[in-house]
Parts: C-alpha cells; structure tokens; sequence
C-alpha cells in the first residue's frame, strides 16, 4: 500500500471497459493478486488484461509512460522467441479512476518457481536463449537511460543506504556494507545491450520445466550485460553449477 495510492476495483474497471472498450463488455473481470506495487492487474475474459497503474501522478506524465512500454513491448515481441504479451490500447481516465490505463493480450502458463526448475537444465537452455535472442536486438546507438537497475552500481548507494539502516537487527549489516564496498568498484561487464531488464520469477511463465511466456516487457531497453542474471538469482541453485563457478563472497 502506497500512501499516494490510487484506488481501483472490478466494478470501476467493468465500467471503464463498458465505456470505453465495449467488444469486451460481457467477458468476466477478475482482480490479479500480483506481486508487484506498481500495478493493479485485472483479468478480462480468457485473452486480455487491464493493467491500471497504482501511484499518483499526472495524467499526461502517465500516458507517456504506458505508450513508451506499448512501444517497448512492440520491441520486444519482434526480438522474443517466446509468447509475451501485446498492447491492445490505452484507456482514458474516468470519473473514478483518474489515470490512462492499458490493456494487453494475455498469456497462458504458470509463474516460474525456484523449485523444481533449480537444477532444471532445460529451462536454463529456455532463459539463455531469451537472452542471446535479445542481446542480438540492435540498441541503435541508444545507452541505459538511468531508470532502475541495469547501469552504474555507485548511483545506488542512497538507496543502499536506506536499505542497510532499515535492516539493523535483521541481517549482518556490517558484512552486507562489506560486499557492497567491493560490488560499487566493479567495472561495467560489457557494452549496454538489449535487456527485459527484469527476468524476475513473476515475470516467466512456465509449462512444466519450459518456459512458455515473458511479462512486463514494458522496460525493454539497453542495459549493463549482468542485469541478465537476474533469472540466475533467483531460480538457479549453485548445486548445478559446475565446481568452482559459484563461491560465497566473504
């Protein structure tokens, strides 16, 4: 919950969607639990879905940024070999939302999970591909444009900061700063390259050990090469890594 949060609820959106989308006005409207904050999502019939942006901000500020990432997602698509998701159109703001909103097509699968896919070959093969597919993506000249993570580690060190001080007395604090004492110095891994930017679980769809499908591609854009391991991160364990390639830092 935000403190500028903006409230939306299935009624609201099937008064938008009657209003302003009417060839989807009779399929059933159900409420994601997500697990991102930015924003609310919103399953309409079995194809499409209504994403409604959960922070305050200017009207005309917000339509810019849903058609950058319609436009991201456009890219994205021509560069993936998997299934990800398409704009449909951007919605107008209504007496009881006061935002633009999107709507996408939807894509069937299942979240990735860090068990069973751990020390799953295949679908390791499956997040390469994805990213030497999009690392073949041209960047036509253009660099990380300083939005989130993918650039200069060092440009994070306020927010590092504020993080170390609200884990006192949770986490060995003294040893984190250490590590981050040494990650801030590394040098850049590579030239920028095309990134999803966020290959967190809640982002890859799986069917079995496969991946299926991309979400939230809307941030597809140059990045540092490393930001790829992400994937690794979180659903990878070192137990399947070949001896020696995987080592604590002290």
């Amino acid at each position: 919950m935000h403190s500028d949060q903006v409230h939306i609820d299935a009624d609201i959106v099937r008064e938008m969607i009657f209003d302003q989308f009417p060839e989807y006005r009779h399929e059933r409207i159900v409420q994601l639990g997500a697990i991102g904050t930015v924003n609310a999502i919103f399953r309409i019939g079995s194809r499409v879905a209504a994403r409604f942006p959960l922070r305050a901000m200017e009207p005309v500020e917000c339509a810019n940024m849903l058609r950058n990432e319609a436009a991201a997602m456009t890219e994205f698509a021509a560069h993936s070999p998997f299934a990800c998701p398409r704009p449909i159109g951007i919605g107008q703001p209504g007496p009881l939302y006061p935002l633009p909103w999107a709507m996408q097509s939807w894509i069937e699968g299942d979240v990735a999970t860090h068990d069973g896919l751990a020390a799953s070959t295949t679908f390791a093969l499956d997040i390469a591909k994805l990213i030497a597919s999009l690392r073949a993506a041209d960047t036509h000249g253009r660099r990380f444009d300083g939005q989130g993570r993918g650039g200069s580690l060092p440009d994070h060190d306020d927010w590092m900061s504020i993080c170390f001080k609200n884990s006192e007395g949770l986490l060995d604090v003294s040893r984190l700063r250490r590590i981050w004492a040494r990650l801030r110095e590394l040098p850049p891994s590579g030239l920028d390259v095309m990134s999803h930017r966020d290959l967190i679980p809640a982002n890859l769809l799986v069917r079995g050990d496969r991946l299926v499908g991309v979400l939230d591609s809307g941030s597809f854009g140059p990045a540092d090469p490393a930001l790829d391991l992400v994937a690794a991160w979180h659903l990878f364990d070192s137990r399947s890594a070949p001896p020696g390639t995987c080592s604590p830092v002290p």
